[in-house]
């Protein structure tokens, strides 16, 4: 990941710091919607190449607060999606974006556990109670409505999803 130097933010240096040295895994790319002079601002997109999600393309909405690293990053899914641990609003159940946030944590470690995210879902901590009770009961029909999800232009219950492949 290469992000140009003559980029800054004058509000933010860690986060600058934490942009430039990002290490993404091979799944995930980085893009800046409102231009690279806004690193508050950023989006991750995740296509998982194993598990249950392969084939998916994800995108994940970043919003960096002011006070960071002392706070840890606003995510949303912007991508609908059948899992224990984003609801269908786009609300992620990550436990270093709540209660493990740490200064010492950064960027890199929270795109790490979004990517972990989609090798192992935990039904155990659910933000989609329907789609934990699934995969802790019937994994293979867990495995077939994420596949439904993932190519789009079906039901999973009463929900609809217009696909992210």
């Amino acid at each position: 990941m290469h992000v140009h130097n003559n980029v800054h933010n004058p509000c933010n240096p860690c986060l600058f710091i934490n942009i430039s040295e990002l290490n993404l895994p091979k799944a995930c790319e980085i893009s800046f919607p409102n231009g690279k002079n806004d690193l508050m601002n950023f989006e991750v997109t995740i296509e998982p190449d194993e598990g249950y999600y392969t084939g998916g393309r994800f995108v994940f909405s970043f919003h960096v607060p002011i006070i960071y690293p002392h706070e840890a990053p606003k995510v949303k899914c912007e991508t609908k999606i059948y899992h224990p641990n984003i609801d269908l609003e786009g609300n992620v159940c990550l436990n270093i974006l709540r209660e493990d946030w740490k200064p010492v944590l950064n960027i890199n470690t929270v795109i790490y556990g979004l990517s972990h995210l989609f090798t192992q879902p935990n039904y155990e901590d659910p933000l989609n109670h329907e789609a934990a009770d699934v995969l802790r009961d019937d994994p293979k029909l867990f495995e077939s409505n994420v596949r439904k999800a993932i190519e789009g232009r079906q039901w999973v219950g009463t929900d609809y999803f217009s696909g992210c492949n």
